[in-house]
């Protein structure tokens, strides 16, 4: 059979479609992760936004263009906070949520909506050994921090960690396949919690690992000396920190139920940087919280400045019903949407201050594909860099000519 299975979501949802491509493939069907012509497609949703859970909703009528007698079978985050949104769609058979999402392999001729109650414990039925330049790990699943604008701790449950024998016996086997793995989860700065460990005792466990290993999003509460020095004692670490923001002013942060202050974020990042001087800080920004005024949005903007971030996600605020958040009144859109322009204007000009640093330096840089022509390839620090005459797959050593739009012109000295 022809399966397409499609993912929506996060770098967690792809790691858990890339687990059920490859257990589909193995049991004899041909499987593909692009929109085309398939006898049954998988949609793995997500509910981070609105806008979100429509093209979710939107993607079911995408697939039956394909093919208007396929069946679809519908799973994710969007599906976990209301199933019966997918369930009436013409060609949807199955909707399930998140729970037991490792097994749908087992149940493709089931029909109906089965959404179980979230596990309190980790389900490690997944293992995506796909062969990929770079590849997902999910260490852990779930949220506790209860942001009060987000919706992922109701459709993805409390925090719950994978064994360290486990990740580490996955990153084991990828090490040979890809050259590059990414550490991803819902919250892996409460790895370990419940299961007596944490996070600096995992990334002990894998410095025998000899491929590249980079962190996905962290708290600010996960940055101490402790998890500093296990990242320092990695030969192949990629020295990027994904920390999360949202708010560069106190009062918004506080309603946000964000647990740290500006002066709180940017003693983390400067103890970062006396570990890691030439580090990639990057983050995610949320612009035109309910509660947050024209003064609160200028603050932000200077802040982000004072951090001096290599890269930003920006994004405009999205209600999501249920949350704490709905009891404010929403911000005019319009509103909303010149404060992320704003805020994205800052954040480019900040990349381009980032990359320019690295001019006439050195960069380890993993080549990956053609874009427009040219090969394309990050660096340890997560920066986009021009590579032309590399073999996508193989590591280089290249030094940095010029800034083009935030990306980095590079010349090869060595293949590494």
């Amino acid at each position: 059979m022809k399966i397409c299975v499609y993912n929506l979501g996060c770098k967690v949802n792809k790691y858990e479609c890339d687990s059920l491509v490859m257990t589909l493939k193995d049991r004899g069907h041909e499987v593909s992760e692009d929109l085309e012509y398939a006898d049954l497609y998988i949609l793995n949703t997500c509910a981070v936004t609105n806008e979100a859970e429509r093209k979710s909703r939107q993607c079911i009528s995408r697939c039956l263009k394909f093919n208007e007698s396929a069946k679809v079978v519908v799973c994710g985050c969007a599906s976990q906070n209301n199933a019966e949104q997918f369930y009436q769609k013409q060609g949807v058979v199955y909707v399930i949520g998140n729970a037991q999402k490792g097994k749908l392999a087992d149940k493709l001729q089931e029909s109906g909506i089965l959404v179980s109650p979230l596990p309190r414990e980790y389900e490690d039925d997944f293992c995506a050994d796909v062969v990929r330049t770079r590849a997902y790990v999910k260490i852990q699943d779930g949220c506790d921090n209860n942001c009060s604008y987000c919706l992922i701790p109701y459709v993805r449950g409390r925090s719950r960690s994978r064994s360290i024998d486990s990740v580490v016996g996955e990153c084991g086997r990828l090490q040979n396949i890809s050259r590059e793995i990414i550490l991803t989860g819902i919250d892996i700065s409460s790895y370990g919690k419940n299961i007596n460990s944490d996070l600096p005792a995992l990334i002990r466990a894998l410095s025998g690992i000899k491929c590249r290993l980079r962190l996905g999003s962290l708290e600010v509460g996960a940055i101490n000396e402790d998890l500093l020095d296990a990242l320092r004692g990695l030969d192949n670490f990629c020295q990027q920190f994904h920390l999360s923001l949202q708010s560069g002013e106190d009062g918004v942060l506080k309603k946000m139920n964000r647990h740290y202050t500006t002066r709180q974020y940017l003693d983390k990042v400067n103890l970062i940087r006396s570990y890691f001087p030439d580090c990639a800080i990057t983050t995610d920004l949320i612009c035109g919280f309910p509660t947050e005024t024209d003064g609160d949005f200028a603050k932000t903007l200077e802040f982000i400045k004072e951090v001096g971030f290599a890269q930003m996600h920006v994004f405009g605020y999205s209600q999501r019903e249920g949350t704490a958040a709905c009891r404010y009144k929403l911000l005019p859109a319009e509103k909303v949407k010149e404060r992320v322009a704003a805020a994205l204007a800052v954040a480019e000009e900040m990349r381009g201050k980032y990359v320019d640093s690295f001019v006439g330096k050195t960069l380890q840089v993993l080549a990956e594909d053609m874009q427009e022509g040219h090969m394309r390839g990050y660096s340890k620090q997560y920066i986009d860099c021009i590579i032309d005459g590399a073999q996508s797959g193989e590591v280089y050593e290249a030094e940095v000519v010029r800034q083009v739009e935030g990306k980095a012109e590079c010349k090869i000295t060595r293949r590494i």
